[in-house]
């Protein structure tokens, strides 16, 4: 995983004015093949210029999926999450993103009933930036987000994506 400062914008398909904004790049590498590689990232934003104006996570708005019923942001086989959040008014504004891996099993279940899908996290973390009033960006650590992160998250999942099932733990065995 590496997340930092774009320093050339272009280069990832934004404007000039998204230079020194994060960019958070996370890949899988993992010995399975085929179906058994196949997991998604779920990722929480809370931002002190979203809906909520700072005061709790919402489901991260990618554009592409803001109607499609699942929580996945990037899925498929060994995904990459991607993204390079900015603002074009640049002002005082903290932003955080809480990114979980996980895993939906297949299974004779969930291939019968839809009602039957589930999120499994394997592993998360957060990443972000602070912006000054001045429009200075400091783009934050990366750290690792813990079962209780996952937990915390679990009811705004619940309410959005209410045909899913999202597993209370996270799981530190990937399936073989």
């Amino acid at each position: 995983m590496r997340c930092g400062a774009v320093a050339d914008p272009t280069t990832i398909g934004q404007t000039p004015d998204a230079e020194g904004f994060p960019i958070c790049l996370a890949t899988v590498l993992y010995p399975g093949q085929g179906y058994d590689a196949f997991f998604g990232w779920v990722q929480l934003v809370r931002s002190s210029d979203n809906r909520l104006a700072g005061g709790g996570f919402e489901i991260d708005p990618f554009l592409i999926h803001q109607d499609a019923p699942t929580p996945y942001a990037f899925y498929g086989h060994l995904p990459t999450l991607f993204d390079a959040p900015s603002r074009s008014r640049r002002g005082e504004l903290t932003w955080i993103a809480h990114s979980f891996l996980g895993v939906t099993p297949f299974d004779p279940e969930m291939l019968s009933d839809l009602h039957q899908r589930s999120v499994v996290p394997l592993v998360g973390f957060s990443w972000g930036f602070n912006m000054s009033a001045h429009a200075k960006i400091e783009v934050s650590r990366v750290e690792p987000l813990v079962e209780s992160d996952w937990v915390s998250h679990l009811p705004l999942l619940e309410r959005a994506y209410s045909t899913w099932k999202f597993a209370r733990s996270m799981r530190a065995v990937l399936p073989a």
